[in-house]
């Protein structure tokens, strides 16, 4: 059960130092973040969309602590709908963010996240894209929902997240099914206690699949957030039997992550969306994948290995 020490460690300044400060760790995080600036990660977004995938775009960021910071968020999001704008890729690609990047945990923090995101998703509309928001620990969820709600009013293409590990989570996705909906289903990544969220893999697995099936009965698009061969499998099935077209829903998974299933799900006419992160603050966003999936903690312990 590394997974929750690994958490744990997300928030932990010793940890930050001690593990940016190992030289490999660079070239490690880079298989999951290919960029720190919008000039690295254009050639990563042409080649990504030239191979017949979409992407959605996250400016890695989570730690605010004033409200300068929250607007530095906001214009990093705004410079790059405008570099989405000149390469044309409007419609290849959308933007997820994280509310508390925008300053929700600050005094005031709701409204201050509002405003903060709002020129974002108005500048991407205009481009002819759209804004996914981003779930995070659930003491953050009522905000986030209401600031997609109202978000929703004026651009009702904007997409939510949903993690099946939560209990709430099947009577959120009952409510967000509806007509015009977006709605990216993943596991969940926090660190979360045992009074709100499952905490066995199975149950976690279970639980996604009965949410998924609620969207896919549903009348909106879900957003199948998953690298598990398995939950993919069902997806389709799911989506089978809904009635749904492969143009009905899609499949989102992270860079650096299963890149030849990326291809295959793509090649089959799935559509398929790549989650591409890049900027400098990216331990949070790193730990959280080395949380996931055993499989790249051992990359990244094999990586340190060889280094050393």
């Amino acid at each position: 059960m590394l997974g929750p020490v690994i958490l744990a460690a997300s928030r932990s300044d010793r940890m930050r130092r001690l593990i940016s400060a190992a030289p490999v760790t660079k070239r490690v995080v880079d298989r999951f973040i290919p960029g720190e600036t919008v000039d690295e990660i254009v050639p990563i977004v042409r080649e990504l969309t030239d191979r017949g995938l979409e992407l959605t775009m996250d400016v890695v960021g989570e730690d605010i602590t004033t409200p300068e910071q929250a607007e530095a968020a906001r214009d990093a999001y705004l410079a790059l709908v405008d570099r989405l704008k000149a390469l044309d890729l409007g419609t290849r690609a959308e933007m997820s963010v994280k509310l508390s990047m925008f300053g929700q945990a600050l005094p005031g923090g709701h409204e201050l996240a509002l405003a903060n995101v709002r020129p974002v998703v108005e500048a991407a509309a205009a481009i002819g894209t759209t804004v996914t928001l981003d779930a995070e620990d659930h003491t953050t969820l009522d905000s986030m929902f209401a600031i997609h709600e109202e978000l929703r009013k004026d651009f009702p293409q904007t997409g939510c997240v949903i993690q099946a590990y939560l209990f709430r989570t099947e009577a959120d996705a009952r409510r967000l099914a509806g007509a015009g909906s977006r709605v990216r289903l993943v596991k969940g990544a926090y660190k979360e206690p045992a009074e709100v969220a499952y905490q066995q893999k199975h149950e976690i697995d279970k639980a996604y699949v009965r949410v998924l099936r609620i969207l896919m009965e549903g009348e909106g698009y879900p957003m199948v957030g998953s690298h598990d061969p398995r939950l993919i499998s069902i997806a389709q099935e799911l989506a089978r039997q809904a009635g749904r077209k492969p143009d009905e829903y899609e499949f989102q998974m992270l860079y650096g992550i299963r890149g030849d299933e990326h291809l295959r799900l793509a090649a089959e006419g799935h559509r398929m969306r790549v989650y591409t992160a890049y900027g400098t603050d990216w331990y949070g966003y790193f730990m959280r994948r080395l949380a996931e999936k055993p499989a790249n903690l051992r990359f990244f312990a094999r990586s340190m290995i060889t280094r050393g």
